[in-house]
C-alpha cells in the first residue's frame, strides 16, 4: 500500500481539490482508494456534530462509506486550540487516536490519501504537524504552492526542509501566464538543483480561484441592496479605510475585488462604483448606503452587498471565503483532475 500526504505551504492553494483530483484519478487507473484527514479544519455542523467538510466532499466523490469520526479523528477547533495550549490535549494519546483512525481506514487499500491542513504547520500544539504526520503514518508527502515571485521560494524551501526525505514531489496552483515563464525558466531547474521534484505546474483558472458575488454573498448571509452583476467574480478584497480621492486611486490598480467599507462611507462607496476593477461593494454594520449611492451602483451595474456584522468580522470571514475558493465543489474537482492530466505528471504523483 502507498500512503500519500497532500499538503500545503499556505491555506488557498487549492489543496483540497487536488487531494481529491488526486483519488479520482487513482480510480480511473482501477486503484482502490482511501482518504483521511487528520485534523479537521474546515468546520460546519453536520447532524449535530462538527465535522470538516473536505471528508464530506471526500466521501461523495470516491464512494467512501467510512465513518467521518475516523476520517477526521481531531477535531482541529479553537476549543480543541485552548486545550492544547492549556494541557489538557495528550500528543500520544492524539497520536495513537490518528494511527488507529488509519489503520482502520486503510485495511485492504492500495492508496491512502492523507489530505492536511490549510498549511502544513498546523498542529504544531500538539507535536501534529503534516510533517509529522507523515512520519506517523510514513507516508510520502505531495507540496502545493503557488508562484508569484522568486521570492516565493524561500517558503517552499522552508516547507521542503521540514518535510525532509519524505518529499515526492510538488505542484505549483494558479499560476498566472505573467508568472509562468519566470517560474519555468529560473525556479524549476533551481528547484530540481535543491533536490526539489516539480511533478506539476498549473495554470492559474479564474473559476477555480476565487468566488462569484452570489456565492459570496450566500457565504456572508449578505442583503443583496442592488442586483448588479451576480456572476461577477471575486479575487480579492480591498478595505475602503482611506480618503476618497485616495481610495479611487487604489481601487483602480485592481481588478475582481469585492471592497469592504462601513456603510456610511459615501465617498469610499463612489469610488468603488467608478472604479473598473471593482466586482462589487460590501457596506458593513447594517448601515444602508444612501439612496443617491444605491442608484449610482444599480446604473453602474455594481451589486451592493449589506452585512450587519463590523468590518473586522466582514474582513475575516471574505478572506476565508475568497481565500478557499470553489475548492471543495464536485464540478471543480472534476475539472481539477482535467488540469492535473494535462499539466502534471500523474503517473510520478501515484508512485506509477
Amino acid at each position: 500500500m502507498k500512503t500519500l500526504s497532500i499538503t500545503a505551504t499556505e491555506e488557498g492553494t487549492g489543496k483540497t481539490a487536488i487531494a481529491l483530483a488526486v483519488g479520482l484519478l487513482a480510480r480511473d487507473r482501477g486503484v482502490d482508494v482511501g482518504y483521511m484527514k487528520p485534523k479537521g479544519t474546515r468546520l460546519q455542523s453536520h447532524v449535530g456534530k462538527v465535522v470538516d467538510r473536505d471528508p464530506l466532499l471526500a466521501s461523495e466523490l470516491l464512494d467512501l462509506d467510512a465513518a467521518l469520526q475516523n476520517m477526521e479523528p481531531i477535531v482541529y477547533s479553537s476549543t480543541f486550540v485552548e486545550n492544547a495550549v492549556r494541557g489538557q490535549e495528550d500528543p500520544g494519546e492524539l497520536r495513537e487516536r490518528v494511527r488507529t483512525a488509519f489503520d482502520g481506514l486503510a485495511a485492504d487499500r492500495e492508496l491512502m490519501l492523507v489530505e492536511g491542513a490549510g498549511r502544513l504547520s498546523t498542529g504544531g500544539i500538539v507535536e501534529l504537524t503534516d510533517p509529522e504526520i507523515a512520519e506517523l503514518l510514513d507516508a510520502e508527502v505531495l507540496l502545493i504552492t503557488g508562484f508569484a515571485q522568486l521570492g516565493d521560494l524561500d517558503e517552499l524551501l522552508a516547507a521542503a526542509d521540514a518535510i525532509g526525505d519524505r518529499l515526492a514531489g510538488v505542484v505549483f496552483n494558479r499560476v498566472t501566464d505573467d508568472a509562468l515563464d519566470r517560474l519555468e525558466r529560473d525556479a524549476v531547474p533551481f528547484l530540481e538543483s535543491r533536490g526539489c521534484d516539480v511533478v506539476g505546474v498549473l495554470p492559474h483558472e479564474r473559476d477555480l480561484a476565487g468566488v462569484t458575488v452570489d456565492e459570496l454573498a450566500a457565504e456572508l448571509g449578505a442583503e443583496r441592496l442592488t442586483e448588479g452583476a451576480p456572476e461577477s467574480f471575486v479575487e480579492r478584497f480591498l478595505v475602503g479605510a482611506m480618503g476618497g480621492d485616495e481610495a479611487l486611486r487604489y481601487f483602480r490598480r485592481t481588478r475582481n475585488a469585492a471592497v469592504i467599507t462601513g456603510g456610511d462611507r459615501s465617498e469610499i462607496h463612489a469610488a468603488a462604483i467608478e472604479a473598473s476593477g471593482v466586482a462589487c461593494l460590501i457596506v458593513t454594520g447594517g448601515h444602508r448606503p444612501t439612496a443617491s449611492i444605491l442608484g449610482r451602483a444599480e446604473q453602474a451595474g455594481l451589486p451592493v452587498l449589506g452585512v450587519n456584522a463590523d468590518t473586522l468580522s466582514t474582513v475575516e470571514r471574505t478572506e476565508e471565503v475568497v481565500r478557499s475558493g470553489r475548492t471543495r465543489d464536485a464540478e471543480t474537482v472534476r475539472r481539477m483532475r482535467a488540469l492535473l492530466e494535462e499539466h502534471a505528471d500523474v503517473d510520478d504523483i501515484l508512485g506509477a
